[in-house]
């Protein structure tokens, strides 16, 4: 059994002389800086991305791995939408920065001032579309103002983003 299992895992005190805020930040493009230097090492990139969750009481960005956790501080948004991929019966599934996949929910698309594209996760959380999962959804785009996707014969507007 990992410490994470355990029902108070996020309720613990940090280890003496630490604490649970951290120097970790993750900026607008998705890339991991700790101490202002940014996480070059691919397996500890990758490492991070796959640790990002939300705490379950303050709902903020954490980084927990099942034996410790911290704290960290995006930008915009704790998680990425790296890929978007329409299969051939027209279901959508955007795939994440951390290597998982979910389907799409046209409901939980919005789009801020700048013209990029959100979606809320099937934990809540708020995942920035990157560039290259943007362009996934040119297919499906039927108007672009407002911009409205089309899935399944069913059409989606996309709300502006009003805050994270």
């Amino acid at each position: 059994m990992k410490p994470g299992d355990h029902p108070n895992f996020f309720r613990f005190a940090p280890p003496p002389g630490t604490s649970r805020e951290s120097t970790i930040t993750l900026d607008r493009n998705g890339e991991f800086f700790h101490n202002g230097e940014r996480v070059d090492h691919p397996a500890l990139r990758q490492a991070l991305r796959s640790w990002v969750a939300l705490h379950p009481d303050d709902h903020r960005p954490i980084l927990t791995n099942g034996y410790d956790w911290c704290y960290f501080r995006p930008e915009i948004a704790p998680i990425f939408v790296t890929a978007v991929s329409v299969h051939t019966d027209a279901t959508v599934t955007l795939t994440l920065f951390n290597n998982t996949t979910e389907p799409l929910n046209p409901n939980a698309l919005f789009i801020d001032a700048e013209g990029i594209v959100y979606t809320r996760t099937q934990n809540g959380m708020l995942a920035r579309f990157t560039r290259h999962a943007q362009t996934g959804l040119l297919p499906l785009l039927v108007n672009d103002d407002p911009p409205t996707i089309e899935i399944q014969q069913k059409t989606y507007p996309i709300a502006p983003l009003t805050s994270g």
